[in-house]
């Protein structure tokens, strides 16, 4: 028996949930055949939560499609991160949070890889629970480490990352659930242990996209399951370089970013007052 997940980790049962739902589709832009088992009973009722609220039948929706970003984030970021491990200097990758992330088992990795799971003790036991007798196809290796903590570094080094060799981060599903302060220590953190060359993946809103009156009910979703949404920035490559990374910030909608799936117009940078998501690919100078 596995110790209850806090709110914030439950989101990654929501994530799982989407997954799954998403595998099930005719045209879905890629498989996740562990999601279903990931997300157990309770990410599909998070799922239905968020559902109602972003599909009213009484209404046309004013929300974004969870579901559709959901699935571009997921594709965006398989591909990405793909695409940064075939570089033969790149060795080892490391999610912060894991929370229920299947990449490790669902996709192919470079056998020089060494895949680290960085999350607190709950998640990675709950994963083991629900993964047990499943392989990875990589060499995974968990830290079971609190990011908010003062020694997940050192914990991260003992389990074999070296500071001094490039790596790849992802930070999925995390940041605007961060405080600013806490948003800024971390980038700062990683950089501290992040060689030149390494690169950080990362998923932001805009801060628009906290106050816009049609946004109020989903982020009510998340406030009421004790986890909302309170950080978000206009400036995502200014707020990377304030932490000696160079970044790149896509919206789903964009031609990189699209796979036929996204339903609203991505309006330019410019435009004001209007909610945006980013996917950022930050390099470490």
């Amino acid at each position: 028996m596995t110790a209850p997940l806090a709110a914030v980790e439950r989101t990654a049962l929501l994530t799982a949930a989407l997954r799954a739902a998403e595998t099930s589709r005719p045209d879905r832009l890629y498989d996740d055949p562990y999601a279903a088992e990931l997300a157990g009973r309770i990410g599909p009722e998070l799922l239905a939560e968020v559902v109602r609220v972003t599909f009213p039948p009484d209404r046309p929706s004013d929300l974004p499609s969870t579901p559709d970003y959901n699935a571009i984030r997921t594709r965006f970021l398989d591909d990405r991160l793909r695409e940064l491990v075939d570089d033969p200097t790149v060795t080892q990758l490391v999610l912060a949070p894991a929370g229920v992330d299947s990449r490790a088992y669902r996709l192919d990795w470079p056998d020089r890889l060494r895949w680290f799971e960085m999350d607190r003790p709950a998640v990675l036991a709950y994963k083991e629970q629900r993964l047990a007798g499943r392989n990875p196809r990589v060499r995974r290796l968990t830290v079971p480490a609190d990011l908010t903590a003062d020694d997940w570094e050192e914990r991260l080094t003992a389990a074999g990352y070296q500071p001094d060799q490039p790596s790849v981060w992802l930070l999925e599903g995390l940041l605007y659930y961060l405080p600013e302060e806490r948003v800024r220590q971390l980038l700062g953190r990683i950089r501290a242990v992040a060689a030149p060359g390494s690169r950080v993946l990362a998923d932001l809103v805009n801060e628009t996209a906290l106050t816009l009156p049609s946004m109020q009910n989903l982020l009510r979703v998340f406030a009421d399951w004790g986890c909302p949404w309170v950080f978000g920035t206009d400036d995502p490559e200014g707020l990377f370089a304030a932490y000696g990374m160079t970044a790149r910030a896509v919206q789903p909608g964009d031609p990189d970013a699209h796979y036929g799936r996204w339903p609203d117009p991505v309006p330019p940078r410019s435009e004001p007052g209007v909610r945006r998501v980013f996917f950022v690919d930050a390099e470490c100078r």
